[in-house]
């Protein structure tokens, strides 16, 4: 008998609060990567109506006009009216930065401390997570969250449907069967509008233009769809909730499948490890699935603050694995070099990349700059564990049309 169970996943947009607070924190980072790739960077962000304060720690020889960049990250989201409880010319701007505790710093910079090597800028520990469910080797119930808000996004800025705002949310119920994702059963919609539009209206042209344009053929009649289910959203961005940088862990990453450190990502230089050791983990585990290892694959790191090896290094496969849990694991410690200055190093980390990543989730995405997505060890990893690497079966495809992907079964 067939195993049915169901997962859910949620995605924001770009101009959810929290995620305007992740895209502000990066994008101070990048400007002080850009002028100074050495610099060491803590930034923390929370906005509310009308206002943005930026705090946190900082080391640099670099010169960044705070003010500026806020601005131009709200304009960029679409912040730019009242209306919609930011704007971008007249918004407040607080900032509270300072220097990084030279009592970190010891143990993180080359040379110094016990261990002459890069130290780990703190302890925890880091989770990476690949799956074969989609091409990207991500969780099927995330990639279709991610692709949502960005639909939502998209018309909203080239006006495909009028008058939306730039707060929003998905939500995607999937039901498996024996592991493998079947059908959609539920899809939720939470999007900013203006005063004056028709709500039957919008929700009419956000299930043709969003809803449908991604899911394709895995909704149907019985899928459950609840677009504004409150029946208004006209209050919404920093007016309607606080954000603030990293509260959305879960969203960044892979949806709630696989575990989670409780590290976030934005406003951190590539020497924290929450980061950097985050990307390394998908990075191993989206190799070990490439290979055709196993057909998920879970790799937890850890760390001590001031120490470049880690304390740990755990690979799990949940029993799907094809061949010995030993051998991978062995090919693993032989194939990725996991000191934070090799992580740094091996994926490129000091450039001003980060903005990007903080909407839409910072795995499963095709961008070159995204150097932890790519596939290029599971050769060598397939090699060491004594198999020929496999093409990883999937149970969908992804195909172009002219506006955008939509996701269609098998």
């Amino acid at each position: 008998m067939s195993k049915i169970s169901y997962f859910t996943s949620e995605s924001v947009t770009e101009g959810h609060p929290d995620k305007v607070a992740d895209q502000i924190s990066d994008a101070i980072l990048d400007e002080l990567i850009r002028q100074d790739p050495e610099s060491r960077v803590a930034i923390e962000t929370l906005t509310t109506t009308g206002t943005v304060h930026v705090a946190g720690e900082v080391t640099t020889n670099a010169y960044v006009n705070i003010q500026d960049v806020v601005r131009k990250t709200l304009k960029k989201i679409g912040y730019t009216d009242p209306d919609f409880g930011i704007d971008c010319d007249d918004a407040g701007v607080w900032i509270s930065i300072h220097g990084q505790s030279q009592d970190i710093s010891q143990g993180v910079t080359e040379g110094q401390g016990e261990d002459k090597d890069q130290g780990a800028g703190d302890q925890g520990m880091m989770y990476g997570y690949a799956c074969n469910e989609t091409p990207e080797l991500m969780p099927f119930p995330i990639s279709i969250a991610h692709k949502l808000t960005a639909r939502l996004a998209e018309v909203r800025k080239s006006g495909v449907v009028k008058g939306l705002g730039p707060d929003g949310k998905s939500q995607v119920s999937v039901m498996y069967e024996d592991a493998k994702p079947k059908k959609i059963t539920a899809v939720v919609i939470a999007q900013q509008h203006i005063e004056d539009i028709s709500e039957e209206k919008l929700k009419e042209e956000i299930y043709e233009k969003v809803i449908k344009h991604v899911c394709g053929d895995w909704i149907d009649n019985s899928t459950r769809i609840h677009i504004n289910a409150t029946g208004r959203f006209v209050i919404g961005g920093p007016e309607g909730d606080t954000g603030v940088t990293g509260r959305k862990i879960i969203v960044d990453t892979y949806g709630g499948v696989g575990r989670h450190g409780g590290g976030a990502f934005s406003g951190k230089d590539p020497s924290k490890v929450d980061r950097s050791g985050a990307y390394m983990a998908r990075y191993v585990a989206k190799n070990v699935v490439a290979a055709g290892l196993a057909d998920k694959c879970e790799v937890q790191l850890s760390y001590s603050i001031g120490v470049a090896k880690p304390t740990s290094v755990n690979v799990d496969t949940f029993g799907t694995n094809h061949v010995e849990d030993e051998k991978i694991v062995e090919a693993v410690n032989k194939v990725f070099d996991l000191r934070p200055k090799a992580i740094v190093a091996d994926l490129d980390l000091k450039r001003p990349i980060y903005q990007k990543t903080a909407a839409y989730g910072h795995f499963g995405r095709e961008d070159p700059d995204f150097t932890w997505e790519a596939t290029d060890k599971a050769s060598k990893l397939g090699e060491l564990c004594g198999c020929t690497p496999t093409k990883c079966k999937v149970e969908i495809e992804t195909e172009e049309d002219s506006d955008d992907n939509i996701v269609k079964k098998e």
